[in-house]
């Protein structure tokens, strides 16, 4: 019978097949959300509900198509870098549909990075293949620890999601003739990208202290400055600090917390992708062997840069 399933589940392809369903669904849903600001009286109710009963939908297969490979594989399915990447995925539909009805570009912008995770994810260097559990993965802590840790990176991953788009609405934004459905999605956002850097920071920190425990067990001690442990570390310093900004007068502005939501979330994929595939340690997958910079990541950069430049004359925006 595992067998029959899991020809079945190799057969259907599941999170291969949700990437276009994810991408399309978000920018459908962004497009329209942008008609909505250059035209206040079109309605998008209607599309706003379509695009949540997809992602609904697609966010339940996604979640059976995780509960398929835990069944077949005998052990939770985050254990490697192609699972977590899923899961990841899975944590920011989740994210979407709970921010869904506070704003539709939450869901929006989960949508579309779901979609680009999971295609990260069927990359050619990432390996789909159900293999076994080397013997310090092999506990219950694996359930525990690595599912509520890195479903924080999907929270942090919204916030600076949030963060880039709400830049991009304030240099839309006339500060001469100010547009009240624009002035109200930046007000939406940042409040949203505030309960979600919480609900991360929250969800990041507690991991962190169950992955001591952990540690603990497995190696006799709670911490041992491995490269993974103290970028975590690092991690949770950054998101606290950005969360604090507003209790310093010169830094309580929307467009330095925009800012540094975005920035921030650099620590997040060091510690993820950096400390796996180019660091040494107990977390690693490649014991310290670079793969080389892509100029992708040059060019994302210097994007940012110039959408934190060109936004830096609204830096005097309020929050309604």
């Amino acid at each position: 019978k595992k067998i029959d399933i899991e020809i079945l589940f190799n057969k259907f392809q599941v999170f291969d097949r949700l990437t276009p369903i994810y991408l399309l669904a978000g920018l459908a849903l962004l497009l329209f959300v942008f008609v909505k600001m250059l035209a206040p009286k079109v309605q998008i109710n209607g599309i706003v509900k379509a695009v949540y009963i997809i992602n609904l939908l697609a966010f339940l297969a996604h979640t059976a198509g995780l509960g398929l490979r835990w069944y077949i594989a005998e052990h939770a399915p985050w254990s490697n870098a192609y699972e977590s990447m899923v899961y990841i995925a899975w944590a920011l539909g989740l994210s979407g549909i709970i921010f869904a009805k506070r704003s539709p570009i939450a869901l929006a912008l989960t949508s579309i990075l779901a979609g680009v995770t999971l295609f990260v994810a069927h990359l050619s260097w990432m390996d789909p293949q159900i293999t076994t559990l080397v013997p310090v993965l092999q506990s219950y802590w694996l359930t525990i620890h690595v599912s509520i840790i890195t479903a924080s990176y999907g929270f942090l991953g919204l916030c600076a999601l949030l963060g880039g788009f709400t830049l991009l609405l304030i240099i839309l934004q006339n500060k001469k003739k100010p547009n009240a459905e624009i002035a109200r999605n930046i007000t939406e956002a940042t409040r949203i990208n505030e309960m979600a850097m919480i609900l991360g920071l929250s969800l990041l920190t507690l991991g962190n202290f169950l992955g001591g425990v952990w540690a603990n067990e497995s190696w006799g001690r709670y911490w041992g400055w491995d490269s993974k442990e103290s970028w975590s570390y690092i991690t949770i310093i950054v998101y606290a600090i950005v969360l604090h900004l507003r209790f310093i007068p010169k830094l309580r502005g929307v467009f330095t917390f925009l800012t540094a939501s975005v920035l921030s979330f650099a620590s997040v994929l060091f510690t993820y992708f950096g400390v796996n595939f180019y660091l040494s340690g107990l977390h690693s997958y490649a014991n310290g062997e670079s793969f080389g910079i892509s100029g992708l990541i040059y060019l994302i950069l210097a994007a940012l840069a110039l959408l934190i430049a060109l936004a830096y004359r609204g830096r005097d925006i309020k929050v309604v």
